[in-house]
């Protein structure tokens, strides 16, 4: 059985580049070689030693998590990344190699309580949520989730686009069975209440961005490829990204990176300004880690009182982030709408492939051998449909950027099926 976990004193590093050699001739166009990345958050198998035990020093016994760590972690999810990167001609993907059912990355840090739905977790999952000490939990947010946001942060920054592989069991809670391969790349809150939810990131970031997560056309792209082989595909099904996910929390960095870059062109003089500063750490703090950034969002937003002996310096961070905000909506929202249309706005998106698809299980769901001439077919698909749309798609894209904004339709000129 390949379900082994590694127990270990001197684990490997959270997150890890894994390298990959190339397969097929093509890989990315030259213009793009450095501007994708593929990255796998939860199919990690390391529990270190330092969380094996409660916070009275005793062991926790296997019977405790074990379940948790067969059914968290994204069984295949490695081989079907590595296969991508190697067909795209990537070099590596990343892996972070830290259990899931002990931390998981694609949520906010917090603890999550026993109760909590599927999308409404936080970082530190259960059982360890309920079983690791305080100091515990705040070594394993440092040593771990702060270590890889560090390493995603070197990943994704400057990045095109962010291709992120998991795997989803067969069945829905209901008995029904899911698709195969679900693309997805929109946002939970946007979906319930076209919005993103209030006091998850800073007001500033434009609802509209969290729509899509990625151009739809590639979402159709690899649809339209997976399909003509016999592989039915979702989309945003069975569930979304949460806005904790690394997809979300990218969106909104990369935002609010390009926007600074923007307004200092606009005003330098803000440059190194520490109030302007102080704005931006809050505006781009998406893994809600810094006090500083919380304690800013809370005496902008909430009204609540400075800390004492900060009163002046948080008075000038209220005028920069006023004037940002003016910088963002000036020319009736000229300035995202720049941003929407940029060539190079990076995109994010996650693929689940059924577990089954990818891995061996016996009758009871526990996992046997990988599949990977199955998983291998899936990962070839895929790739061949990210480099048609790199290749030929995103190109067309660009020349004939307003194609679909023409004059609109009239019924005099025939409507759907007028041209069979």
């Amino acid at each position: 059985m390949h379900d082994q976990v590694m127990w270990t004193h001197d684990a490997p590093a959270p997150m890890v580049a894994v390298p990959v050699g190339a397969v097929g001739a093509a890989g990315v166009p030259e213009a793009l070689r450095g501007q994708l990345t593929v990255d796998v958050i939860h199919d990690g198998d390391v529990l270190p030693r330092a969380f094996l035990v409660d916070g009275a020093d005793k062991p926790i016994p296997k019977r405790v998590f074990y379940g948790a760590y067969i059914e968290e972690r994204d069984w295949g999810a490695s081989l079907v990344a590595e296969r991508i990167a190697a067909r795209l001609g990537l070099g590596h993907y990343h892996r972070v190699t830290t259990a899931r059912c002990l931390l998981d990355f694609g949520r906010f840090p917090g603890v999550t309580g026993p109760s909590a739905t599927h999308l409404r977790r936080f970082a530190i999952n259960h059982p360890f949520s309920q079983i690791l000490s305080w100091p515990q939990r705040r070594h394993l947010l440092e040593a771990h989730y702060d270590a890889i946001s560090a390493e995603m942060d070197h990943a994704v920054r400057g990045r095109l686009l962010k291709i992120a592989v998991h795997t989803y069991d067969r069945m829905n809670p209901s008995g029904t069975e899911r698709p195969q391969v679900s693309l997805v790349s929109r946002a939970l809150g946007y979906q319930l209440e076209s919005q993103m939810p209030v006091g998850v990131f800073d007001p500033l970031f434009p609802d509209i961005l969290a729509e899509f997560t990625a151009d739809r056309l590639l979402m159709d792209r690899i649809s339209l490829t997976l399909q003509k082989e016999g592989v039915p595909v979702a989309h945003n099904y069975p569930y979304l990204l949460p806005e904790g996910s690394v997809e979300v929390r990218h969106q909104v960095w990369c935002f609010f990176d390009w926007l600074q870059s923007r307004f200092e062109e606009h005003a330098p003089d803000t440059a190194g300004d520490p109030a302007f500063a102080l704005v931006w750490d809050l505006l781009k703090d998406t893994n809600l880690r810094s006090a500083a950034a919380d304690s800013l969002r809370s005496f902008l937003h909430m009204f609540r009182h400075a800390p004492a002996g900060s009163e002046r310096l948080f008075m000038a961070a209220e005028r920069a982030y006023r004037r940002i905000e003016r910088f963002l909506h000036a020319d009736d929202g000229e300035v995202l709408a720049r941003y929407r249309a940029d060539p190079l706005r990076p995109m994010a998106f996650g693929i689940e492939i059924r577990k089954d698809l990818v891995w061996e299980f016996d009758e009871n769901g526990h996992p046997l051998t990988p599949a990977p001439e199955r998983a291998l077919a899936v990962a070839d698909l895929i790739a061949d449909a990210i480099l048609v749309y790199l290749y030929e798609d995103r190109p067309a894209r660009l020349r004939h950027p307003g194609a679909l904004r023409a004059a609109p339709w009239r019924p005099e000129a025939g409507g759907p099926g007028a041209h069979r």
